[in-house]
């Protein structure tokens, strides 16, 4: 049975899709006026008070589950590293938040949260054109998203990405100075240290480490000097010499260790010996294209090997199907989905049409439930645990 990506609310990829997106805020009460004349929509503070159920990467936020009942996604973007360290959120802990309800997650990723990661030496005459040029970013990825709506063509929305790639460009343009100017690199023992060839006993050749620790002094004159072209290619230099140990320190996954792995998230079937054996030699064909960089030939393995691989995957019944989901369907709805499932299992793996016309009609059922379980979307400007307050420092 070929699964469909199921349509659960995964914070994570939506929280990165979100951010590639871009859209500018459009939930609020108020539209407001900036300096630049362009606007903007100011919302009311919400106060929630509920459960952490997960916790994403600090920095990007947590799922609440507030005491009315209700989902929330709460972003912490406007706090500090040191702020998120002494806040020391764990799950099942009991929090406030005072904060602004958002439509998208894209809205979280605003000005404030890109200018946290730029040197503190930026002027204010680049921060305004920095500034500028993000907003001009994120009205052009609103606009690539209606495009994609409309299924415009493919050429209108590649020229609107060529837009986008070009405000990058002078972006980095302004940016890459400050970063020079302010980065502080590792000497060469540190670098090295960091891979941990020591902990495995891994010794470099006396001859590839004197190799090594020159083209890394030039590397690094070479970027501080801005000539980036120089640059990377004395680090194609660099990691030539080093992979052999690289793949010492971190050999390629067996077959019977990526067997072992899959099985333990994926229930098989009794596999056949000769069909193990194909399995094998399509995995360590899958190795050899990956290591010659050669995408094309992996494509098609991987497609060839998964294809062969998940014929013998062990359905899951309706029941362990449901159980990923978290809310109950009505006992009617329950019976349509668990015919609708069962009918799907029946099909034949080259009946896709028709597969594909079930799972549809078995998500139609469910859409209501996902929508109703829809996490709120709020950016904490407020946080209080175990009756400390922490507010966002400017």
């Amino acid at each position: 049975m070929k699964k469909p990506i199921k349509k659960t609310w995964m914070v994570a990829s939506a929280l990165t899709i979100g951010m590639a997106v871009l859209t500018p805020l459009q939930a609020g009460a108020a539209s407001v006026e900036t300096t630049d004349h362009s606007s903007i929509t100011v919302q009311l503070e919400q106060k929630i008070t509920g459960t952490i159920k997960d916790i994403y990467s600090e920095s990007d936020g947590m799922i609440l589950k507030g005491r009315d009942g209700k989902n929330y996604f709460i972003s912490l973007f406007k706090f500090s590293d040191e702020q998120l360290e002494k806040m020391n959120l764990v799950e099942e802990q009991e929090i406030s938040i005072e904060g602004s309800l958002v439509e998208n997650y894209s809205d979280f990723y605003t000005f404030d949260v890109f200018k946290k990661g730029l040197p503190k030496e930026v002027t204010e005459e680049d921060l305004t054109k920095l500034e500028k040029m993000f907003n001009e970013i994120k009205q052009l990825k609103k606009e690539v998203s209606a495009e994609i709506e409309k299924e415009a063509t493919e050429e209108e929305i590649e020229k609107k990405y060529e837009e986008i790639e070009t405000i990058h460009e002078e972006m980095y343009k302004i940016t890459k100075p400050y970063y020079l100017a302010a980065w502080q690199p590792q000497s060469f023992e540190e670098f090295i240290q960091d891979y941990g060839f020591n902990e495995k006993n891994i010794v470099i050749k006396e001859n590839d480490t004197t190799q090594l620790k020159a083209i890394y002094t030039e590397w690094v004159k070479l970027e501080k000097n801005g000539d980036e072209e120089k640059a990377n290619e004395k680090l194609d230099e660099f990691y030539k010499i080093l992979q052999p140990y690289l793949e010492e320190l971190n050999p390629p996954e067996t077959f019977e260790e990526f067997m072992d792995s899959y099985m333990e998230v994926t229930e098989l079937l009794d596999i056949p010996a000769e069909t193990l054996a194909k399995l094998k030699t399509l995995h360590e064909d899958l190795q050899k294209a990956l290591k010659d960089e050669n995408d094309e030939m992996y494509d098609k393995l991987h497609e060839e090997f998964y294809g062969l691989l998940n014929q013998f995957e062990k359905p899951q019944t309706f029941e362990e199907y449901m159980a990923d989901f978290e809310f109950e369907v009505s006992e009617a709805d329950s019976k349509q989905l668990k015919q609708l499932y069962e009918e799907i299992l029946a099909l034949d793996e080259k009946e896709q049409e028709k597969t594909e016309a079930k799972w549809e009609a078995f998500y139609n059922i469910l859409d209501p439930y996902f929508e109703a379980n829809k996490e709120i979307l709020i950016l904490a400007s407020k946080v209080t645990i175990n009756g400390q307050d922490y507010l966002p420092q400017h």
